[in-house]
């Protein structure tokens, strides 16, 4: 439920309560990370040497190229506040993704290799900020869930 202001459901939502800031933590955090990741491949890791560790895993080379875009550009829409429940729903299969890749490295992210439980967690992010929402501070703020009875 988005709160209204002075009670009337037909006013513009009040983007002050504690869930829209939140939502607002959440989110811009959840999309800096989507964007220091795809830097990081990027940058560092480069789009050659990012293909080529995909192909390695067995997945076609283009998906390197797709896993960047989807980071970089997912990371800004979330930053901004753009699409968000689309967006955050959309990278849920990316960190699926790397679920499956650091899943033979056991549990812990800090083990050597990266372990599964941080992007599982994250992914677990991506769903609880779509059901959030935008929340404050968005450029284009996500429409309310209908409520269930």
């Amino acid at each position: 439920m988005v709160p209204q202001r002075d009670g009337d459901p037909k006013k513009e939502p009040d983007m002050t309560s504690t869930t829209d800031i939140a939502a607002l933590l959440l989110r811009v955090s959840s999309g800096t990370l989507f964007i220091t990741h795809g830097l990081l491949k990027l940058l560092v890791f480069t789009v050659p040497g990012t293909v080529v560790y995909f192909e390695s895993l067995g997945l076609p080379g283009f998906v390197a190229y797709l896993t960047i875009f989807a980071e970089l550009a997912g990371g800004l829409a979330l930053v901004l506040g753009i699409g968000t429940r689309a967006v955050a729903l959309a990278l849920v299969p990316v960190l699926l993704g790397a679920v499956w890749v650091h899943g033979g490295n056991g549990w812990l992210f800090s083990g050597e290799g990266g372990g599964w439980e941080f992007p599982l967690f994250w992914a677990i992010v991506q769903i609880v900020i779509a059901l959030l929402g935008s929340g404050a501070l968005a450029l284009k703020p996500s429409a309310a869930l209908a409520a269930t009875a």
